[in-house]
């Protein structure tokens, strides 16, 4: 029987608020869901508080049937106020949470040495010691296995210096067209066209692939000597949260399972599709 992947999201793990009641969420717990559910053995690390908030996300995390190293601490569980505007999600993101204080643990550095695949963002390294963590956690990933930066651009969380040096750590690089203009501006080539600034992205940091979505309109991945590119299908939209997410899980867990490119591509856009008709992030089958 073929082993399955190891796949670990580390970051943020909070409770999107919307307007229809409390989800949970959070980007690289989302990319494992996901990962999960086309056949990887996923891993969520992060924390939440010793709250009630906290205990209802634990309940919600062993319904979806994921592993998970999730620390308990002295800090309020995250939470995030979505307001969507025509379906397209606005947030508001909570400060001095427990996913900004990550400790760092024996068990989870000897579930990184397993990985296949890891997912990280910028969000939660806003904080100096879930950065450390973080950073700390990658190092000991194996050199040939997937490290997947998601970048999120969220309010004033993100710095030029958190990007670059994520960048250097990663060699999966996963970014949003609004995003991507962020980006072009940071690094100065705000001149090129977004196709021209995903293969310069893919040279100067030496990624395995820069993946770009570009909402409604089309996804895009780059290598060194390849592209994929997909027209987004029309669905009837419910709301687009975690849809990203899904589509880099998808993606990962296809690549991992032997899929050629383009054949991996289809299968994120059809989950990302999949993703987008139903609420939240955590979606039923």
């Amino acid at each position: 029987m073929k082993k399955k992947p190891i796949i670990i999201g580390i970051g943020e793990l909070l409770w999107d608020v919307l307007p229809t009641g409390k989800k949970a969420g959070g980007a690289p717990i989302n990319f494992v869901y996901h990962a999960s559910k086309l056949g990887a053995e996923s891993y969520a690390i992060s924390a939440v508080g010793k709250d009630p908030l906290g205990d209802e996300i634990m309940q919600e995390i062993n319904k979806i049937g994921i592993g998970y190293l999730i620390e308990r601490v002295n800090y309020p569980t995250g939470t995030v106020l979505v307001e969507l505007k025509e379906g397209i999600p606005n947030y508001t993101i909570i400060e001095g949470v427990a996913w900004d204080h990550i400790p760092l643990t024996e068990s989870m550095k000897t579930l990184a040495k397993k990985a296949d695949a890891v997912c990280f963002g910028t969000l939660a390294q806003r904080s100096e010691t879930s950065r450390e963590t973080i950073q700390t956690l990658l190092s000991f990933v194996p050199e040939n296995s997937y490290r997947i930066l998601d970048v999120n651009i969220r309010q004033h969380y993100y710095s030029k210096e958190i990007i670059v040096s994520s960048l250097r750590i990663c060699n999966v690089f996963k970014i949003n067209d609004d995003e991507l203009l962020m980006i072009k501006n940071i690094f100065e080539i705000d001149k090129m066209s977004d196709a021209d600034a995903c293969k310069w992205l893919v040279e100067n940091f030496n990624l395995k692939f820069m993946i770009l979505t570009a909402g409604a309109n089309y996804s895009a991945i780059y290598t060194h000597d390849n592209v994929s590119h997909i027209v987004t299908p029309k669905v009837k939209v419910a709301d687009t949260v975690g849809a990203g997410d899904s589509f880099t899980g998808a993606f990962i867990s296809s690549i991992l399972d032997g899929k050629m490119l383009a054949e991996a591509h289809q299968a994120a856009v059809d989950r990302a599709a999949f993703v987008c008709t139903r609420a939240g992030a955590w979606v039923s089958e």
